[in-house]
């Protein structure tokens, strides 16, 4: 089992004229963007995930890492930025965002690159730490790395925006400012790509669409402890608009669209009895002629005793097909 190894040190000592390192006079001094970068990974907490690789002789290592791996394909984000400057009951009907899927074996291949990097910036931040002076070959060298794992991370995020997309396009916090849900979203998909583990053999979405929702859950936690504080008093001029139901009307009236259209083509390959079962409990893809009422859904023992079966049975067949219809509805979103 692979753990998170957290490198704390104190920071080095560090000799300072007029508030910049010292460098070596026998090397080509670093530029201020350079020494910027190098005291801060030297001061802050910078971390990996460890693995069995690292501890391989080093050309060994690379060439399992890097060279014998299989290639990762590298996501096409044009499609986001037209997404976000529309609203989100457009996005919620959006079908194709020509964002890409990776397989399991290359998210193992690219989060071992990642942390690979970030292993190769810790070890030489230790020895830039123990030194007392700042050796600035052994700097460019840490820069490298440090520049090849953010160009991973940010791989990884882009590969996996529209999990942001799915889960804000399933949250019913409509008082919360779209832009800034996404925002939040697309922060806590960063630090869970600094936390994953691909070595436990999970997928990453799994990881990452839990901490999106816990992200969207403090969110609207630190939007109702605004309000609670700031109060507004009642004035007829700024009297709350019907903007909140109206939203809410929305995303009710796209699930149903997307669900009528799932039951009917058949698209989470339900059961006869399934789909039987599914549209006398919630009254979908029933026609109704015209003037005639909407139907109503159907109790548990009602519907047992159309299909023969007990309450208890009709229960089970229930819950095994929305979870059928639930992982077709996240899957349309994400292919």
């Amino acid at each position: 089992m692979t753990t998170t190894l957290t490198r704390r040190h104190s920071p080095l000592d560090q000799v300072q004229t007029r508030g910049r390192t010292h460098m070596s006079a026998s090397s080509r001094p670093l530029s201020l963007d350079d020494e910027a970068t190098v005291r801060r990974l030297i001061t802050e907490k910078y971390e990996y995930i460890d693995s069995e690789v690292f501890d391989l002789p080093e050309k060994q290592a690379m060439r399992e890492v890097f060279t014998d791996a299989e290639d990762v394909p590298k996501p096409d984000t044009t499609w986001y930025h037209p997404v976000m400057d529309r609203s989100l009951s457009d996005i919620r009907r959006s079908k194709n965002n020509g964002s890409i899927l990776l397989t399991a074996k290359q998210e193992r291949v690219i989060f071992l690159q990642y942390n690979y990097c970030r292993m190769r910036v810790c070890v030489l931040r230790d020895q830039l730490q123990q030194a007392r002076s700042i050796d600035p070959d052994v700097a460019r060298e840490m820069l490298e790395w440090y520049r090849k794992a953010d160009a991973l991370r940010h791989q990884i995020a882009h590969t996996n925006l529209a999990l942001v997309l799915a889960m804000a396009k399933r949250t019913r916090m409509s008082e919360v400012d779209f832009a800034d849900l996404i925002s939040e979203g697309n922060m806590a998909l960063l630090r869970a790509v600094d936390k994953f583990d691909a070595g436990r053999g999970f997928k990453f979405s799994t990881y990452a669409c839990r901490a999106i929702i816990k992200a969207f859950s403090r969110q609207g936690l630190k939007l109702s402890k605004h309000r609670q504080m700031f109060p507004t008093d009642f004035d007829p001029k700024l009297e709350r608009s019907n903007h909140a139901e109206i939203k809410r009307q929305e995303h009710e009236q796209d699930c149903v669209s997307e669900l009528r259209d799932i039951i009917q083509r058949n698209k989470a390959d339900l059961s006869t009895i399934e789909r039987e079962v599914i549209e006398h409990r919630f009254a979908v893809n029933k026609p109704v002629a015209e003037g005639e009422p909407e139907p109503k859904p159907l109790t548990l023992e009602q519907v047992g005793k159309i299909i023969g079966v007990t309450k208890e049975r009709v229960r089970q067949i229930q819950n095994k097909a929305l979870v059928k219809l639930r992982d077709t509805m996240e899957d349309d979103f994400l292919i």
